[in-house]
């Protein structure tokens, strides 16, 4: 799906793949057929924008040319488009218990660099001619422990690696790609502000950020005074997450508590961060939060990083930070200039929503991941004035 922004600006905004299970390029090619055409077809949109994401071995074939043409074919023949991966994740996202796994291998590590590339060269063969770019989002660096001077240097020249890697690309295809690393709750990077600590060092052309709106909220962060700060930093805001955080106004009540606990399952990471006097506290997963010697006091709010469907309300005394998420969007195109062009819906958890919130087979989740893109495309039209254009 495209909008021009007022300014001229060609936006794209995509459903991440990351919510399908994907072994190899059987299993790619399956899923871009049976639900990135099937969404497409429930909205009646002209084409559909993917962001995709690979896991390294599947990423190390198709950048060896192997089968990336069938898996373009497989694209065009669904009405499908790709202009951005999503390259947190490794491998294994849909394991029996991923939690802490997914921040591994880190920045630190020639891994993380090799599987980017990999992403990199395989987005430059997909991209359509007419895009502008592609964006690449990657994980902040690492999971906060352990971390010393000398990892954050490793890690720090790998992405002077990365950014040589990128200029290699684009001198080879006359495809620009840049990668955004993610702010996320209990990371090296864990916010905006720490993005503009610890990266000011990058190559600003090539490497910038992936503002997620549900980490935003979850860290508390507003909108406003984030994307400020980046602009003044110089770090550009490489592709937006459109995604929504579980919110709770009075956790400390049994109600809430027994609500909260319907979220707390065994697969993802679910931080949680607490508002009270003017402070901030954080626990790294829910059920820590909820019960034991380390739970959170419960006298402030609680936003969870629980990637709740962006259009949805949950029963109360839950809430969606949906409001930050559409401030989010104003940020990024309410004003004279679009400040990004690549947006991104990222709702991962469909399979591990409480039982009765979960999609009924394949037809419910492309209902859901359908009307979550209707959702954003209302507020990018109607709130903030862009045109769809195709």
């Amino acid at each position: 799906m495209r909008f021009r922004h007022p300014d001229g600006t060609i936006v794209h905004l995509a459903y991440c793949t990351n919510v399908h299970p994907t072994h190899d390029v059987e299993a790619l090619i399956d899923q871009l057929v049976r639900y990135g055409g099937g969404v497409r077809e429930r909205l009646a949109a002209p084409r559909l924008g993917l962001g995709l994401w690979l896991p390294a071995p599947v990423a190390a074939r198709l950048a060896g040319e192997a089968d990336i043409a069938r898996v373009q074919e497989a694209l065009d023949a669904n009405g499908l488009e790709v202009v951005t991966l999503n390259a947190f994740p490794y491998q294994g996202f849909h394991d029996r218990q991923v939690k802490k796994a997914v921040y591994h291998p880190d920045w630190v590590e020639q891994a993380r660099l090799d599987y980017t590339l990999d992403c990199a060269a395989v987005l430059a063969r997909l991209l359509p001619d007419d895009a502008a770019r592609g964006s690449i989002s990657s994980l902040p660096l690492a999971w906060r422990d352990p971390w010393t001077a000398q990892r954050e240097q490793q890690a720090l020249d790998h992405l002077g690696r990365l950014a040589d890697g990128l200029a290699k690309v684009e001198a080879e295809t006359g495809r620009t790609i840049r990668v955004g690393l993610e702010p996320e709750p209990g990371c090296v990077v864990e916010t905006v502000h720490d993005a503009v600590e610890r990266l000011g060092g990058v190559d600003t052309e090539r490497i910038g950020v992936c503002v997620d709106a549900c980490h935003l909220a979850v860290e508390f962060e507003s909108p406003d005074s984030a994307l400020a700060e980046l602009a003044g930093s110089g770090l550009s805001v490489v592709k937006a997450q459109a995604s929504a955080a579980l919110q709770i106004d009075e956790p400390g009540s049994t109600t809430a508590q027994a609500a909260l606990r319907a979220y707390a399952e065994d697969r993802f990471l679910h931080q949680v961060r607490e508002w009270s006097r003017d402070r901030k506290a954080g626990r790294d997963d829910l059920p820590e939060a909820l019960g034991g010697p380390a739970a959170l006091p419960g006298e402030g709010p609680w936003r969870v990083h629980f990637h709740v469907p962006v259009h949805e309300h949950p029963d109360p005394p839950l809430r969606v930070t949906q409001e930050h998420l559409t401030d989010t969007l104003g940020g990024l195109f309410g004003a004279a200039g679009a400040v990004t062009d690549h947006v991104e819906v990222e709702t991962y958890t469909w399979s591990v929503l409480p039982q009765g919130r979960r999609p009924a087979g394949e037809a419910g989740l492309i209902d859901g991941l359908a009307a979550e893109l209707r959702w954003t495309a209302r507020r990018l039209t109607e709130d903030f004035g862009l045109e769809a254009v195709g």
